[in-house]
Order: C-alpha cells, then structure tokens, then sequence
C-alpha cells in the first residue's frame, strides 16, 4: 500500500531532524519508488504566540503495515526525535509525522481518520505533496492535490528552502 507522511520540525536543527526521520521512513519504504519532496519552511499555524517557523516535507513510500501499525512506528520516531508522550496542542515540536493517507482506505478512529481531515486546508501538506503526487485524488476530494493547492496558495505564505 502506498502511504503519504507529513513532515514537520520547529525546534532543534529542523533540517537535521527531518533527514534523519526521512531515514527512518526508508526504513519502513519495501518496494517500489520512494518519494520525498523538499523542504518548504512555513509560517506555524494554530500554535502558540511567537511559535518558530517550520520546516515541512512529505513523503510516499510503499509499506504492507496496517494503518494503525504504521500510525505507532510514526508515533515513535517522534519520541526517539524528542517529542513529549504528552504535549499540547500544536506546541512546538521536534517532530511531528501525520499520517495522511493510505492507499484508497478511509479510516474513522478516535485515533486516526484516512483520508486526513484537514490536509486539502493545510498549504504546509498540499505544496511538498503536490511537487511528488500533483494527480493524487483521495477518496472524498472533488480535485486533485494540485488543484487544491492551487485553490488556497494564497491563504499561506511558504519558501522552498532545500532538500
């Protein structure tokens, strides 16, 4: 099954930190191509005042882990990378790696929703997502990921920075 990983570090060496967790999801990559978009540095939305930048990628990898399988190794490499078990919402972060789909499965868990709720709303997803599955069109979207992406990239400021 393809899977797509969002990507997200404000603190520490945010470039560091998200080679080291793209590493990691090679780990779990087991056949086939796997995709990684750039680095784009994105203003925090929803976080606290003052809140650092972000640095945001996305990755595809192909994966026979069940979703919330998956969703538990993700869970983990954060803790390895530093993030609190137990941390409020939207506070900075080391890490943070949203699940964002799996295939064409849909998924309403009080721990996971697949597709993700708020990822066609998130330029910090659509922009890296875009630059490797542009056609993606997920169960329950109306357009593409580009398209989506087209229709609010002006909502939110965000650089390619580097990869």
């Amino acid at each position: 099954m393809r899977a797509g990983i969002a990507l997200g570090s404000n603190l520490g060496d945010r470039n560091a930190i998200l080679k080291a967790a793209i590493g990691h999801l090679r780990e779990l990559h087991e056949d086939g191509e796997f995709l990684v978009s750039s680095f784009h540095e994105t203003d925090p939305v929803d976080c606290p005042p003052d809140s650092p930048l972000f640095l945001n990628a996305v990755t595809e990898l192909e994966t026979t882990l069940p979703p919330l399988e998956l969703l538990q190794r993700l869970q983990a490499l954060e803790l390895a990378a530093g993030r609190p078990r137990v941390h409020g919402v939207n506070q900075p972060r080391t890490l943070d790696l949203d699940l964002l789909y799996c295939d064409e499965i849909t998924l309403l868990l009080p721990e996971l929703v697949l597709p993700h709720p708020r990822m066609t709303e998130r330029v910090f997803v659509l922009a890296p997502l875009a630059e490797i599955c542009p056609d993606l069109r997920l169960p329950g979207w109306n357009y593409s990921c580009g398209e989506y992406l087209f229709r609010i990239r002006n909502k939110a400021s965000y650089t390619t920075v580097y990869k």
